[in-house]
């Protein structure tokens, strides 16, 4: 009996390891047609609320756009194999002693959890996060990770990826998007739901700014910098980066305040306008 359940279990898991590396290994070439958190959002989203997603080719994508969210989101992007676990010590630091809790998800976690996971917060889902993170680290190249986080990932209600934010809120394309535009896409990230594109406030333009200076101390050759093959990447330049993104961080002068957070508010996609 044991050895006939242990049998189930081991070829269960064996089913489970085989489809979802086919999954992740479908999506290396085939662009995600939807995802678990546009379906949640599509059942649950208001009646006003109209559903917003379009693809586009990573080369058709503003490389601010690019550095905008790394700045943002994942300053070791291109170094890490999906977990950074620096940010992982730095954030657990700095929730010890601070009420507003600091993540440390990377894009690759982001894009795993975005692509093939549902829109919840359970170990279960964590767990499972981590082992997607895993896989695309393997099968898809850095370039094809940020690809598909900047196609699916929120940047509004009910607005999904970059193609479908320029239209609406910017009324261009994603390769003309401007510096500043691209930072303050980047600046709603946290919580698409909550800071608008539409009439971004205090926090969101200080949040712009803030991204604006996390460009310019990462550079714009940083993608070049810290490719896999380059035998001249400057290891000491690249910590200096490092040092420089960590201080302005804590530059409680130049980072938004709680207050000014809260002063940011919600207002339908349908009212959008130019922001810059």
């Amino acid at each position: 009996m044991i050895r006939k359940i242990l049998f189930w279990i081991l070829k269960a898991m064996a089913i489970f390891f085989g489809v979802t590396v086919l999954w992740v290994l479908l999506y290396r070439w085939v662009n995600p047609p939807i995802t678990w958190l546009h379906i949640s959002d599509q059942i649950f989203q208001e009646e006003s609320s109209t559903y917003h997603y379009e693809w586009v080719d990573g080369d058709q994508i503003s490389p601010f756009m690019k550095l905008a969210v790394v700045s943002s989101e994942d300053n070791n992007f291109m170094t890490h194999n999906g977990f950074d676990w620096e940010a992982i010590e730095k954030a657990r630091k700095y929730n010890e002693t601070h009420k507003k809790k600091r993540g440390a998800s990377t894009i690759s976690q982001q894009t795993a959890k975005n692509v093939f996971l549902w829109p919840s917060r359970s170990w279960i889902r964590k767990g499972l996060e981590v082992y997607f993170t895993f896989l695309i680290e393997i099968f898809w190249s850095k370039e094809r990770i940020l690809e598909v986080y900047l196609n699916v990932i929120e940047m509004g209600p009910c607005v999904y990826g970059v193609q479908s934010t320029s239209t609406l809120y910017f009324h261009t394309t994603p390769s003309k998007l401007t510096r500043e535009q691209c930072a303050l896409i980047a600046s709603c990230l946290p919580n698409p739901k909550k800071f608008q594109l539409a009439k971004p406030g205090r926090y969101m333009r200080k949040r712009q700014q803030v991204i604006l200076r996390m460009m310019s101390c990462l550079g714009n050759d940083y993608f070049e910098r810290n490719q896999e093959d380059n035998e001249l990447r400057d290891v000491e330049k690249e910590n200096k980066v490092t040092r420089q993104l960590d201080q302005l961080n804590e530059d409680l002068d130049f980072v938004p305040s709680p207050t000014e957070e809260t002063e940011d508010s919600i207002s339908p996609p349908s009212q959008v306008r130019d922001s810059l």
